[in-house]
């Protein structure tokens, strides 16, 4: 624990405030997806969802790299965390915590049917390019359609 708490004090204060953000988020949808389901839950997070800063002008190759890093700081919180979260759980909380920062990722999720068992797996991309799934599961899924986090659309 010491080790963790001083690897926290060591980074950046807006590194600080995505952790706490990262770790509250986990919590709050490993318990929402539980209690209200997918659906319900995402409304919840674009409900919670501040309009993008205006002033966030980043290149692509920018963008990427800010969303990568994100996705490591946010991956490293959820393995401190007392709950094991699962790839959507994780998903939902990077498109969130992406969309925070002015950056629209995708949330994409992939089916697949082994020995007769249907599993789903879930991850993030940007342009194409894979933030969050570091072992590269999401090669063994057909995904379904893309799916924005849609962070800017109605609530209905």
């Amino acid at each position: 624990m010491g080790e963790t708490w001083r690897r926290f004090e060591n980074l950046s204060p807006p590194s600080r405030q995505l952790v706490r953000e990262a770790a509250l988020a986990l919590l709050g949808t490993w318990v929402g997806l539980r209690l209200v389901g997918y659906a319900r839950w995402k409304r919840v997070l674009i409900w919670f969802m501040p309009e993008a800063p205006a002033h966030v002008r980043l290149s692509d190759g920018e963008r990427l790299g800010l969303a990568q890093a994100i996705a490591r700081l946010e991956e490293s919180t959820a393995q401190r965390l007392p709950f094991r979260s699962s790839c959507l759980e994780k998903s939902l909380v990077l498109c969130w915590l992406l969309e925070r920062r002015g950056i629209e990722a995708d949330l994409r999720i992939g089916g697949r049917k082994e020995e007769g068992i249907f599993e789903a797996h879930a991850w993030v991309e940007l342009h194409g390019a894979v933030l969050n799934d570091f072992t590269g599961q999401h090669r063994h899924f057909t995904a379904f359609e893309r799916e924005p986090i849609a962070m800017n659309t109605e609530l209905s």
